[in-house]
Formats: structure tokens, sequence, C-alpha cells
């Protein structure tokens, strides 16, 4: 097949593309209104954009560079990325390659493997630094609040502001409880569907994340053979998340604002220390 501007992946990529870089210059001028409204407008974007991918004609060849990892789904070949990108919207927070695999098992058809994510992250990189922007999105690694460096273990996606990218010291709980709400709503979602419900998976997935949050789980005789109330999850998580989320937000908004003053890929790949030093004794 050839792909042309008039192909509707090709106008939405370049839509996506314009508002990303309209966003940045937002954000830079302060105009934080108008920032929230083209994230807005992004996020429609690159639904609109995920849904043709997902119902292209399954003889047409994908887009993905032949390096990047596919899974077999419905008879036609998606890349990996793609399948990572669904779980990260999900979560909506930085995660790690066992629960984005474990995600996906619960609630998207195919097969993803840990394996398969570890070229993966390096290809992004590779991709960016060849035609940054060419991508309506880019899978890279969370930042660290302090040094602002890649954490390697975690995996955001570029289109998130750089403070959702960070993680600070309360991050990892705070994150942790973020994803059980999203977890439990997808699971209530499933149930409420009228079809054939959550997934085994998912419903194991839930009890997981419900045995480390208090009053998430069922207690008494038993407890551990009875399904876990995907509301009960929400109500307990969303309690303990009202504890630490202010700190947590102040600690990703203070380092945030230091992010904001490096390049672009640095912001979405990370920095060396010594850039980060300099940034520090010019403040």
């Amino acid at each position: 097949m050839v792909w042309s501007m008039s192909d509707p992946l090709d106008a939405l990529e370049t839509r996506i593309s314009q508002l990303r870089r309209a966003i940045r210059d937002a954000t830079a001028t302060g105009d934080a209104e108008r920032a929230a409204e083209l994230r807005a407008q992004l996020r429609r974007a690159e639904r609109a954009w995920d849904t043709l991918v997902d119902t292209d004609d399954a003889s047409e060849e994908t887009r993905a560079p032949q390096s990047a990892p596919a899974l077999r789904v419905g008879g036609s070949m998606l890349p990996a990325r793609e399948h990572v990108h669904r779980v990260l919207m999900l979560l909506g927070v930085p995660a790690a390659p066992k629960l984005i695999v474990s995600v996906h098992d619960a609630f998207f058809p195919g097969e993803l493997t840990s394996a398969k994510l570890s070229s993966l992250r390096r290809d992004e990189e590779r991709s960016y630094r060849a035609a940054p922007g060419s991508r309506p999105y880019y899978l890279c690694p969370a930042l660290a609040y302090d040094l602002l460096s890649p954490v390697r273990a975690l995996i955001t996606v570029s289109t998130w502001t750089v403070e959702q990218r960070i993680i600070g010291p309360l991050s990892p709980r705070v994150d942790y409880l973020a994803s059980a709400i999203r977890v439990a709503e997808a699971v209530q979602a499933a149930a409420g569907s009228g079809e054939t419900g959550p997934s085994p998976a998912a419903l194991r997935l839930l009890w997981r994340f419900a045995a480390s949050i208090p009053d998430a789980a069922p207690t008494g005789p038993s407890s551990h053979e009875r399904p876990v109330d995907p509301r009960q999850v929400m109500d307990a998580a969303g309690a303990e998340l009202q504890v630490h989320i202010d700190a947590d937000r102040a600690d990703r908004a203070a380092a945030g604002r230091r992010a904001h003053r490096l390049t672009d890929a640095q912001q979405l790949f990370g920095t060396p220390l010594g850039d980060v030093s300099k940034l520090e004794a010019e403040a």
C-alpha cells in the first residue's frame, strides 16, 4: 500500500504533531488554559488515530519500523508499541513492564511479553533522535525527580505532561493507588457490559491490587475465594490517595519546573547528572 497525505492516518499524524508543538509553545508562554485545551484536542486526535489503526484492513502493512516487535491480533499485525500505549493510557501513570504485560493480558487480546519491551524502549529513543516528532507519540522512561535521569524500569507516554512522567518519593505509592482505581474501573465496566464480563486474568489482577490496599479486599473466612468488589477497591484506594497526592504533586511540580529548562529530547528520555548540576548552578 502506498501511503499519502490523503490517507486519514497521515492527516491525523500531522494534526497530532501540530498539536504537540502548540502545547509546547503554550506551556513555554505560561498559557495554562490554552495548553489544557490543546491537550484535550490531542487526546481526541490520538483516540481517533488508535481507532483507525485498529480497524485497518488485515492485508495492509503496519507502518511500524521492522525492528519493532509486532503481535498478531484478529488476523492483522500490530506493533507491540501500540499495545503498550493502550495499557499506559488505561493506567494513566508510569508502569513497569511486568505490570504492563499483566494489564494487557487482563484487558486486551493478543500476546505481549516483557522481552518484547526491552528492545522497544531503545528503539523509541533512536527513532525520536533520528526524526523528532515524526510519530504521534513515543514510549519513554519516567524521570527521577531529583536528577531528571531516566528511570528505566518505568515506561511512560511522551504526550503526557512532564510532571506526569516524573517519579518523586511518594510517586510509586500514588501511582499504585491510581492504577488500582483504573483497573477497578475497567473491571466494573466489563462487568456491566452485558457481554462475557471481566476475564479471569482481570479479576486476578484486581485481587493483587486489593491485597496491598487497606480495606480494599474481602475479609473473614474464605475471603480469598470471594471476588473483589471494584467499587470497594476504588473507595479504599481513593481514600489513601488523598493522604499522599498533594505532597506528591508538589514534588513533581518542583521537578517539572526544572525539567522545562531541558531540551525536548532530555524531557522525554532523561538527562545526565552533569546537565542537571549545571541547571542547579544557574538557578
